[in-house]
Formats: C-alpha cells, sequence, structure tokens
C-alpha cells in the first residue's frame, strides 16, 4: 500500500483505506457542506436582505429535478493575503444545466455568501466551461449575477478572469441566446458581460450596476448620490437603458426570465417553439375599423392595436419603460413567435429620436440573429429635432435602425395605421429595405412630410405674397387639400407598388399571419463579409 500514499497529505493517506460505504458517506458530507456555500450564518444574512441564495435561485428557474451541477467540488488556487488558509468548494458560484419547461439550459449562478461572490481566476474558469458545453450544445445561456467584483487577492488573475467570460459572451452572440440576471451587485468590470448579451433584467431595491461604486464618484467628481440613483433598476430601466426588465422580486424576475426564453429558439439554427393556441386566425376586429381618430394630431395607445391582432391578447414587453415613443416586445401569432416594434404616439407622438432608434434597432438585430419574425406598426411623423438630438448623433443611432431592419433576413411584415413621412418612413422597414409584405390602413399618409408643412414649403412664397388675411386662409386650405387628396392617403403608395395592399383595419390579424404563413420557407443571400460595419 505504500505506493498509494502522500506523505504531503494525509486525509488522502486516510481515504484510500475507507471501504465504498464510507466513501459515499463522505461524498454526501462534502457535498451537503458545499451546498451551504458559505455557511447558515451568511445565509440567512442573505435572506434578510430580501435576497434568495444562488441555488434557491436555480431551484425556481429550472424544472424540478433536472439541474445537473458541475465542479462543484473546485476551489481557488490564490495562496496571498492568507487565501491558502480558506478554500470553499464551488469556490463562489454554481455552475451546471437543466431544463425550463423541458428546454435544455446552462447557467451558472454567484453565490454571495462565499468571499462575496467576488470572481477568482477559477471562479471564471468554471462559469467559462459552461458557456462553452452552451456552444457546442446550441442551448441558451443564463447568468445570475450577484457578486462583489473581482477578486482583490487575486490581481490580475481576477481581471484575466473576467476577459475570458467577454470573449465568450461575443463568440455566444448572434449564436445561442444569452441573458443575465441582476439579482444584487454588480459593478466595475463585471458589468461588461451582462452589457454583452441580448437581455438583461434587475430586481428592484436589491440589485444595481455602475462602473465605479458612489464613493469613487464622489472623490473624483465631488457628486454625492446613492448606490440606487446611480445604478438601480429603476436608472438602468428608464434612463440609460442598460438594463430591459425590472422586477419587484426575485421570484417575478425568475417568472419573467423564463417567460422570455419561451419566445426564443435554441439557437441561431432553430425556429423558436410553437405555442398552441385557440385564437382564430380569422378573427376579426371590428373595433379597429373606427380605432384611428379622424383628427391626425390627436394620440390613441398602440398597445390596443398590438394586443387586438396578437393570440389572446399577450404581448411580452421588452424595454417597457425606456424610450416610450417605441415599443418592442415578443408575441405569437397563430402560435409562432414574432418580434413587434410599433410606434407609440401617446409618447412624444410617436418620434423617433436617439434612444428609440437605437433601442428598436438592438431588437431588431436580435430577431433576425434568432429567425423570429418581424411585425411592425407604423405611425410615426419624423425624426425628434433639435440641438440635443443633432449634438447627441440623432444621425448615426437612426442609421442604426435603418441599417437593422436593411440587413435583416426574417420574415418581415409591415402595416402603415397613420403617419408615415420622410426619413422615419424610410427608416421604419419599408419595401425598399426589403420590406416583404407591406400593408397599410386606408388611414395611412405616407409622404415626405405632412401637409402643414408641405403647404408652407411649396407655396410659402404665395401664401406670404396675399396680403388679405381672409383670402390668404382660403389659399392655404385650398392648398392643403390640394396635397391631402395627393398624398394623405395611401393609395400613391399603392400605385406604385410600395405597399401590397390598402387592407381593413379589422382583418389586420388574419392578413399578417396569411403573409407570416406564406413566408416560413423565405431563402434571402447576402454578400459574402467578415462582417459588417454597423453604424456605431
Amino acid at each position: 500500500m505504500q505506493d498509494y500514499c502522500d506523505e504531503r497529505n494525509p486525509v488522502a493517506n486516510l481515504y484510500v483505506f475507507l471501504d465504498m460505504e464510507d466513501k459515499l458517506n463522505s461524498l454526501k458530507a462534502r457535498r451537503a457542506k458545499a451546498e451551504l456555500g458559505g455557511g447558515q450564518k451568511r445565509i440567512d444574512a442573505q435572506h434578510e436582505k430580501g435576497k434568495l441564495t444562488a441555488r434557491e435561485r436555480l431551484a425556481l428557474l429550472l424544472d424540478e429535478g433536472s439541474f445537473e451541477e458541475f465542479d462543484t467540488f473546485v476551489q481557488h488556487r490564490c495562496t496571498n493575503f492568507g487565501m491558502e488558509k480558506s478554500h470553499t468548494d464551488g469556490d463562489g458560484v454554481v455552475t451546471g444545466r437543466g431544463t425550463i419547461d423541458g428546454r435544455i439550459v446552462y447557467v451558472f449562478a454567484q453565490d454571495f455568501t462565499v468571499s462575496g461572490g467576488s470572481l477568482s481566476k477559477t471562479m471564471s474558469e468554471k462559469i467559462c466551461k459552461v458557456m462553452d458545453m452552451a456552444m457546442q450544445c446550441g442551448a441558451p445561456f443564463i447568468g445570475i449575477n450577484d457578486s462583489g467584483g473581482a477578486r482583490i487577492q487575486e490581481g490580475i488573475d481576477a481581471l484575466a478572469g473576467y476577459a475570458e467570460i467577454f470573449e465568450r459572451n461575443i463568440l455566444c452572440s448572434g449564436v445561442i441566446p444569452q441573458i443575465s440576471g441582476i439579482f444584487g451587485p454588480c459593478a466595475g468590470g463585471a458589468v461588461y458581460s451582462p452589457a454583452l448579451t441580448d437581455f438583461t433584467l434587475m430586481v428592484k431595491d436589491t440589485s444595481y450596476m455602475f462602473l465605479t461604486g458612489p464613493s469613487v464618484v464622489k472623490s473624483v467628481t465631488g457628486e454625492v448620490v446613492s448606490q440606487e440613483d446611480l445604478g438601480g433598476a429603476w436608472i438602468h430601466t428608464s434612463k440609460s437603458g442598460v438594463a430591459h426588465f425590472a422586477a419587484d422580486n426575485e421570484t417575478e424576475a425568475i417568472e419573467s426570465l423564463k417567460k422570455l426564453l419561451s419566445f426564443l429558439p435554441q439557437n441561431n439554427l432553430e425556429e423558436a417553439p410553437l405555442k398552441p393556441t385557440d385564437d382564430p386566425v380569422g378573427r376579426l376586429e371590428d373595433s379597429l375599423n373606427d380605432f384611428i381618430p379622424d383628427n391626425l394630431n390627436q394620440a390613441y395607445d398602440m398597445y390596443t392595436v398590438i394586443n387586438s391582432i396578437v393570440d389572446d391578447g399577450d404581448f411580452f414587453e421588452v424595454h417597457a419603460s425606456y424610450a416610450k415613443n417605441i415599443i418592442v416586445g415578443f408575441a405569437h401569432m397563430n402560435g409562432q413567435s414574432v418580434g413587434v416594434v410599433a410606434n407609440q404616439p401617446k409618447a412624444m407622438a410617436g418620434v423617433l429620436d436617439i434612444n428609440a432608434s437605437r433601442k428598436a434597432a438592438r431588437f431588431v438585430r436580435f430577431c433576425d440573429a434568432f429567425n423570429i419574425p418581424l411585425v411592425t406598426l407604423v405611425d410615426v411623423p419624423g425624426f425628434l429635432c433639435g440641438t440635443q438630438q443633432e449634438y447627441g448623433g440623432i444621425i448615426t443611432h437612426g442609421a442604426k435602425l435603418l441599417y437593422a431592419y436593411g440587413e435583416a433576413t426574417v420574415p418581415k411584415v409591415t402595416v402603415t395605421l397613420r403617419k408615415s413621412y420622410g426619413g422615419a418612413h424610410i427608416v421604419m422597414s419599408c419595401k425598399q429595405l426589403r420590406g416583404d409584405i407591406n400593408y397599410a390602413w386606408p388611414s395611412a399618409n405616407i409622404a415626405v412630410m405632412g401637409a402643414d408643412g408641405a403647404v408652407g414649403v411649396l407655396y410659402g412664397k404665395e401664401l406670404k405674397d396675399e396680403v388679405n388675411p381672409e383670402k390668404r386662409a382660403q389659399l392655404k386650405a385650398e392648398r392643403t387639400a390640394e396635397y391631402n387628396n395627393l398624398f394623405a392617403n395611401p393609395y400613391q403608395a399603392a400605385q406604385k407598388g410600395y405597399i401590397e395592399d390598402v387592407i381593413e383595419p379589422a382583418t389586420t390579424r388574419f392578413r399578417v399571419i396569411r403573409a407570416l404563413e406564406a413566408l416560413r420557407g423565405k431563402q434571402q443571400n447576402v454578400p459574402a463579409k467578415k462582417h459588417d460595419n454597423l453604424p456605431l
């Protein structure tokens, strides 16, 4: 037996002589200890903050009994600052695979009870391993973040670990869906992984994201700000647009995450799963025939239209609190997952600005990457004007949305409800950006600009030269009526083939679904290239 002895590890020497029953008991005891993470005291502290543990989160997320954990017994290898005296199996992150509604996903959940969930080199290796597995198997990847940041004791090794994760986020992009849940702190370099993923979800009051914390901000700029006001869920879902969803608590967050996944395919080579529905394809929505106000400047709620035409009125909105002048989200139409993009007349008249352009462009590109057809509902008066927008780069940001629609090869069905003016008409999935089927309601106005602006440009001198106020008003009314007869309708676009048909609003659901079904086998070739150069 001497050959099996290791003088440096007397525990290993004893283990050799245990029988199988004792070895199994030892395994169970060690696994049970690993599952406690940093210990019961720290678990209690996590609960007192209104937060669940890493394993409790995964238990809610995954189908019961489906989770298979990897690298349970991995330990850090750091020997600096007394770290060699403290080791915990798992090293601050739980990784593995499981199923959600029977579909395989790969996951990690950082464990704040172990060294504050701080990232070590071995912890990054665990995360990278499951990311590689997700890529190889073509399955979605979900990360639950709750970490104090890089493990300072490991220095450059921790930074290298972050970079390894980021590189995999980049390689996975457009290949498998990547979703980040922020369930606690996420600061410094750690924020870049969620920023590289497709969707980010935060929990109100208990999660935050920022590059530098309040104390650093104060020391550098003198600005006094709380964690919540600097990087809380409300800030990132309504002001910065960094996060897509905010939930009141962790249970609600996990349910939202699972619902989001239900609209998505496993990878870029598959289609999203069909969802059975009893909602008839030919269901008419007669209320839509009288829905658009006669006054072109009167607002209405686009959500009413969306909910009227999608299956069972079930619309899952993305970025609901950010750039409210445009709506994006997922729905099903005859069971098929679709991405919906729609201008919102109730917010800033549905005008496109910097934030709306960025929000919609990112969503369109995601849908295109994962074979999700696009349904676009148009009522857009133009781009927002002013120095703030021009200085902020509205030209470049607007070009992002134009580019996203123009490069998209998924089925694209566009319905113009009312206004579609100028450059904004082009940007919103027009025919010339390879829109497959473009419809319009009889209330549609497709033109370079509205009648008031057009008359001012076309007949400005004539109106100015008329000194009689009554005649000037009459002349303006005549010129406006003339312009409206020409352009304040969808028929000139229809005559030129820029839209396929002018449809009765009540039939919109049926017409869109039939178009999507006809486009199911769509094939579109694009020129060979290394990659595109999206205007950033």
